[in-house]
């Protein structure tokens, strides 16, 4: 979905597009800046501050499909892997076996991390070993949020997969695994 421009949420909610910079500079809407200096707003955030605050919900947002999916019940991937071709294999799989699921993708921790905080994934499927990043301890800061986590490696060492149980992933998969065991270890959680 394309995020919004504060006139445009102000149309949408009929006040002044001032009123619309003061939630977002107050911190009552999240927001980002383009590099010309323009305020946009993810479509959910918008959604989010609407019931926030009770305030009704246009039509016109209803259209996205975004108050659907909220309202039936839709659950949240984060995949994060390094390597284009396990984070297209698992994206294929989960749409191929899940309808009811929003899929997000990051190829590095701080993608990820600046997903997690703005997609808020029910689940995560991680790769613990990313370029600069130390997955065990992304791990740990995750378990923290209470996020449900499959871990992802190549090592399938008996000492490695105590270490991923131990650092609390609900589970793991070894690479390479089949489309099925991904079905199976999601099913299980989600």
């Amino acid at each position: 979905m394309e995020p919004l421009t504060t006139f445009q949420i102000s149309k949408l909610l009929h006040v002044d597009i001032s009123t619309v910079i003061d939630w977002i500079d107050s911190g009552k809407i999240p927001a980002y800046k383009t590099p010309g200096g323009h305020r946009r707003i993810e479509i959910n955030d918008l959604i989010d501050f609407l019931k926030k605050y009770k305030m009704p919900i246009p039509e016109e947002l209803n259209a996205t499909g975004n108050i659907q999916k909220t309202q039936n019940n839709i659950k949240k991937i984060l995949i994060v892997d390094d390597e284009e071709g396990i984070l297209k294999f698992i994206s294929i799989v989960i749409k191929k076996f899940f309808k009811d699921v929003d899929i997000e993708l990051a190829s590095d921790g701080f993608v990820a991390g600046r997903k997690i905080a703005e997609f808020k994934p029910d689940l995560i499927i991680l790769d613990i070993r990313l370029p600069g990043m130390d997955g065990f301890e992304v791990l740990k800061e995750l378990k923290k949020e209470k996020m449900k986590i499959i871990i992802i490696t190549a090592f399938a060492s008996k000492e490695m997969k105590e270490k991923i149980i131990k650092s609390g992933a609900e589970g793991y998969l070894i690479k390479p695994f089949t489309a099925e065991e991904l079905k199976q270890k999601i099913e299980n959680l989600i």
